[in-house]
């Protein structure tokens, strides 16, 4: 990945930018930074360099060099981030497709496969993932066709498929499998999450979500927390206090225009929400 840096000059870039190859992104952070709230999106997450530590409700997930994350649904969590022996933290974030996860979920059932008991837990949280062998190469190759235009062109997509094949074989391929199963209950709810991140600033009820899930309120409520670990409205809040937050602090926006443009009927209630969740008021993040 420092090759990858060296070569397009981001000895100095901060955060995260777009590869040539489509739904790749490359991550580096100097310094790393303290705990705080983050969206983390769906996909799959690769971490070369540097340790990060992940606090999701009760949960707390600690992963360093060599680790993956998969991620069916956007999580609102917060994160603490290290830089070792002065060096940045590299990463890569890895979209899903969803047309290349279905055809690949459908080959394996066609050619017989099952995620047994022992490698597909029911437990949907989040857990870190040595890389294995295979997959390890598989990142490596991808790296060096990043390092060529016409190479990633031409085999940078067929590499992300590899990854993807043996994230779906490996310990966590139940989230993707899961993920794929257009009538199961974690399917049904990371479409209502996909809902909830495009139309965030209307008028949402739990009980209009629930029935574009096509659930009964408490099955919905159910599996929307075993999924998130949040309740509906606990996201919802975490999602529009995130888009604010970026609203504020990318683009200038003033604190009451950011709060009724995600969906805030009240400064005074956004202002509370936003201190309690960022522990900073919005003029002193945007300053």
């Amino acid at each position: 990945m420092q090759t990858y840096v060296d070569q397009h000059g981001l000895n100095s870039r901060e955060g995260i930018i777009d590869t040539t190859i489509p739904g790749v992104r490359f991550y580096r952070s100097s310094v790393g930074c303290e705990r705080q709230p983050l969206l983390y999106q769906s996909g799959i997450i690769i971490l070369a360099q540097g340790r990060k530590t992940i606090h999701l409700a009760d949960q707390h997930v600690n992963y360093g060099p060599g680790d993956y994350l998969v991620l069916g649904v956007p999580m609102p969590l917060e994160c603490e981030a290290f830089a070792i022996d002065d060096k940045p933290l590299l990463g890569l974030n890895i979209d899903v497709e969803p047309s290349l996860l279905h055809q690949q979920v459908d080959q394996l059932i066609r050619h017989g496969y099952q995620c047994n008991s022992e490698r597909c837990n029911p437990d949907l949280g989040l857990h870190s993932v040595q890389l294995d062998e295979r997959m390890a190469d598989a990142v490596k190759r991808l790296l060096i066709a990043l390092q060529s235009e016409v190479e990633a062109h031409i085999i940078g997509s067929a590499i992300v498929a590899e990854i993807i094949y043996y994230i779906l074989i490996g310990p966590k391929g139940h989230v993707l499998f899961d993920l794929a199963q257009h009538d199961g209950h974690y399917a049904r709810i990371a479409r209502v999450l996909n809902r909830i991140h495009q139309t965030y600033a209307e008028n949402l009820t739990v009980d209009d979500l629930a029935a574009s899930a096509n659930m009964s309120v408490s099955a919905f409520h159910r599996s929307f927390r075993q999924v998130t670990l949040e309740s509906p409205l606990q996201y919802l809040k975490k999602v529009r206090l995130m888009k604010a937050k970026e609203l504020i602090v990318n683009e200038g926006k003033r604190a009451n225009d950011a709060a009724l443009m995600v969906g805030y009927s009240s400064p005074s209630q956004f202002s509370r929400e936003f201190k309690r969740h960022f522990n900073a008021t919005p003029k002193a993040l945007a300053s």
